[in-house]
């Protein structure tokens, strides 16, 4: 049940966040913009670390395995600049929509192939057309 509640917050945060930093970005431009949002992200991060009694070393980091793990700050960089660019282009929602559509769709992908050493699921044809449907509300919420 947590787990339900914190992404239902986590989502309502993601809508929200993603109106703000486009209205940064038509103020200055989408790459200082999310600089900003990557760089205050980091102060709160280090805060929390620090508030929450530093589990793990920064030391540990080096150990992680495999290397390319490491690279999910990088490819927050590119989802913050991702974001901005497409609830400018097609507004929040629809935004909203392709983007937990995609997320669902790949995400799935990853755990039919066992992707990233995630375990292996087998393929389930009611969740396929989970995400036919989810394709079908957002056509339908698009259409005019």
């Amino acid at each position: 049940m947590w787990g339900i509640l914190v992404a239902a917050i986590s989502g309502a945060l993601m809508s929200v966040q993603g109106v703000f930093n486009t209205e940064v970005t038509k103020q200055t431009s989408i790459w200082l913009s999310a600089s900003f949002v990557q760089l205050t992200a980091l102060v709160v991060c280090i805060a929390a670390w620090f508030v929450t009694g530093k589990d793990g070393t920064v030391g540990s980091l080096f150990q992680v395995s495999p290397k390319y793990m490491l690279l999910g700050g990088a490819i927050g960089a590119f989802i913050t600049y991702t974001v901005i660019f497409s609830v400018d282009a097609v507004g929040p929602a629809r935004s909203a929509m392709f983007i937990v559509a995609t997320q669902l769709l790949v995400s799935y992908i990853l755990e039919l192939f066992g992707m990233f050493g995630l375990d292996r699921q087998p393929f389930e044809w009611r969740k396929c057309i989970g995400i036919v449907i989810i394709i079908a509300g957002i056509v339908t919420f698009k259409w005019k």
